[in-house]
Formats: C-alpha cells, sequence, structure tokens
C-alpha cells in the first residue's frame, strides 16, 4: 500500500461509470414505475388520450403536428384547428388530465432520479465503505478524501446528491424536459453543452482529475489496491511523524 495519491486509471473510471449507469438507470425507472402506479398516472394520461381523440374525431383534425403538416394546412384546416384547440381548453376533465400528466411527470422523474441515486450512489457506497459503488466495487476503486482521510457519510451525501444528482444529472434532465416542452430556447442547451464541457476540462485539467462533484466534496477516486487510506485525520498525522522518524533515523551524515 502506498501513501501517496494513487489516482485510477482513466479506463476503469470510464468502466466503473458506464456499469453504474445502467444499474442507476434500471433502479430510477423502477422507482419511477412504482411511483406513477401509487399516483394513478396512468389513468390521467389515458384520459387526456381519450380527450384529445374525442376532439381530433369531431373536428377532423390532428394535435400531433409536425411544423411542415402545420405549414401546410389551409385557412380552414387552421381555422378547425383552431376550434378544437378552444373546445379542448374548456374541457375541465381534459385540462385536469393535461396538468396532472405535466405535474406528475416532472414529479415522478426527478423523484425516480432521486431514488436511484439514494439507493445506489449514497446507500450501497455506505454499505461498501470507501465510497464503492457496484462499478467501482468490480473494478478495484475506491473514493476518498483528497487528503488521504476516509470518506464519511457526510462528504458522501454531497458527492452523490448535491453533485452527480442535482448539479451533474438533474439540472440537464429538467432542462431537456423544458426543451421538449417548448418552454425554453437556446439557453437550455447552452447550459447541459457547459456542464458537460466544464466536466471534461476539470477531468483534465486537475491534478485529482476530478469532476465537479468530487471538487464539491473535496474527495478523489483512487485504485484501492494501492491506495493507503486512514481512518481519521490524526491517524494520518501519527503516519506521517512516524516516517519522518524513520527517514531521519536511515539517513547518513
Amino acid at each position: 500500500m502506498i501513501y501517496d495519491l494513487q489516482k485510477a486509471s482513466m479506463w476503469k473510471r470510464i468502466s466503473a461509470f458506464l456499469f453504474d449507469a445502467i444499474i442507476l438507470g434500471i433502479v430510477a425507472v423502477l422507482c419511477a414505475w412504482l411511483l406513477s402506479v401509487v399516483t394513478g398516472f396512468d389513468g390521467h394520461y389515458a384520459t387526456l388520450e381519450e380527450s384529445y381523440a374525442r376532439y381530433e374525431a369531431e373536428y377532423g383534425v390532428k394535435f400531433d403536428l409536425t411544423m411542415a403538416e402545420y405549414e401546410s394546412l389551409d385557412e380552414a384546416g387552421l381555422a378547425r384547428l383552431d376550434e378544437a384547440y378552444q373546445a379542448l381548453s374548456e374541457d375541465q376533465t381534459a385540462v385536469r388530465s393535461y396538468n396532472m400528466v405535466t405535474q406528475l411527470t416532472l414529479l415522478i422523474t426527478t423523484i425516480g432520479i432521486f431514488m436511484g441515486f439514494l439507493l445506489m450512489e449514497f446507500a450501497v457506497p455506505l454499505l461498501f465503505k470507501n465510497g464503492q459503488t457496484l462499478g467501482k466495487k468490480i473494478f478495484g476503486l475506491g473514493v476518498m478524501r483528497t487528503e488521504g482521510i476516509k470518506i464519511n457519510g457526510v462528504c458522501l451525501f454531497i458527492r452523490s446528491v448535491l453533485g452527480k444528482y442535482t448539479v451533474e444529472t438533474m439540472v440537464p434532465v429538467l432542462l431537456l424536459i423544458m426543451i421538449f416542452s417548448g418552454t425554453i430556447g437556446i439557453v437550455g442547451p447552452l447550459v447541459i453543452g457547459l456542464i458537460l464541457l466544464l466536466n471534461l476540462i476539470l477531468m483534465i485539467a486537475t491534478r485529482t482529475n476530478s469532476p465537479i462533484h468530487d471538487l464539491l466534496a473535496n474527495t478523489v477516486t483512487v485504485d484501492l489496491a494501492s491506495q493507503m487510506i486512514f481512518d481519521t485525520k490524526e491517524d494520518l498525522i501519527a503516519y506521517k511523524e512516524k516516517a519522518h522518524l524513520e527517514k531521519v533515523k536511515n539517513t547518513v551524515y
């Protein structure tokens, strides 16, 4: 075991990341599905689809239009489409279903992903110790504080929930939802691109190859097979003092 920083190889980190991303995705989808069952999402969605189908048939229009299809409509077609939208907006059942679907989609997505991170990126590393996720366990990697001390629950929470979940995942996910719903313009893709670019720059430029979540938690990913990790700061100081005394003792004057 070596005291000096033994950074994990980039290939191992990428492999562990991909493995963890797949498992986390599966867990998040399962959590989201359970939430959709509990909240009755499918019922609200079915009601909304029935409303769309009814007004489409009544007015002879199609709500789900591409830009090309919309631009190809004549005046009569545009008038029928406006009338259909007006009737739909006055249908309280359809409006309520639309609001519920929109709100539940955001809620289920947010909580589903959060539960995935809480289980796979916080609870599992607490169980395995040394910040190991399933992927890190398989590839022999671990996480410690940059000074060489074992990661604690607070650091792990900051790393996994504040850094990985909030900044690196949910900000891009919420922006993507806003992009697809048409509520945000060019700002959305720019912010997502900046987050990805910043992480790439940090991985390359920092001494510890640390992305945003590691910088926030003051942690680093290491090779557990060769890295010496101390339980406390006092243990680290005691080791340094012992190493210094041995060095002085073995020095020939």
